[in-house]
């Protein structure tokens, strides 16, 4: 089958190209156009880019391979690529877009959580106290508040977070 004077092989082969090219330019630059389809989200362009590639590249194959006819090959590749869009969303893009952004924090997030002291803090020095969060345990040098020895294995309340060390208050549960 020709379309435009050109073989449909031809034609999926090119928009396999230019498609993949697009795909490649998103990855790249996404970010930037990320404010522009904000209402959008049924239209997520890696879908809509992979549904076409998948499509064209099924095509392709179908058309070179078997002797089918062209209207039956792009409704197969168009229900292969549905198919396979639905497997890229469920399996890789929705537990990608629900998965921690950051594991970055400040110091100023650090002030009033509890941790650990895991090395004694002794009076007018220093010593380690290690917190516990969900995404992991970030370990940071600290010292007393009120200057006094805090034992290892003590829960502490973070007073103060500066650049390189916490200021501690030994903590006890209230409950």
């Amino acid at each position: 089958m020709e379309l435009f004077g050109t073989p449909i092989e031809t034609i999926y082969l090119y928009t396999l190209f230019i498609i993949g090219a697009l795909t490649v330019l998103f990855i790249f630059f996404g970010d930037a156009a990320h404010g522009a389809a904000v209402g959008l989200d049924f239209l997520n362009p890696v879908i809509v880019l992979a549904f076409i590639t998948f499509m064209s590249a099924s095509g392709y194959i179908f058309e070179s391979v078997t002797s089918l006819n062209s209207y039956l090959i792009l409704v197969i590749s168009a229900i292969i690529s549905f198919i396979l869009d639905i497997i890229l969303n469920v399996f890789v893009l929705l537990p990608l877009s629900k998965a921690e952004e950051s594991l970055v924090y400040t110091a100023e997030s650090l002030n009033g959580r509890v941790g650990k002291v895991i090395i004694t803090i002794p009076a007018n020095g220093f010593g380690e106290v290690v917190l516990e969060s969900t995404t992991g345990m970030i370990s940071k040098s600290a010292r007393s508040f009120d200057d006094s020895i805090i034992k290892e294995g003590a829960t502490v309340l973070i007073i103060d977070a500066e650049i390189g060390f916490l200021t501690v208050k030994e903590y006890e549960h209230p409950f």
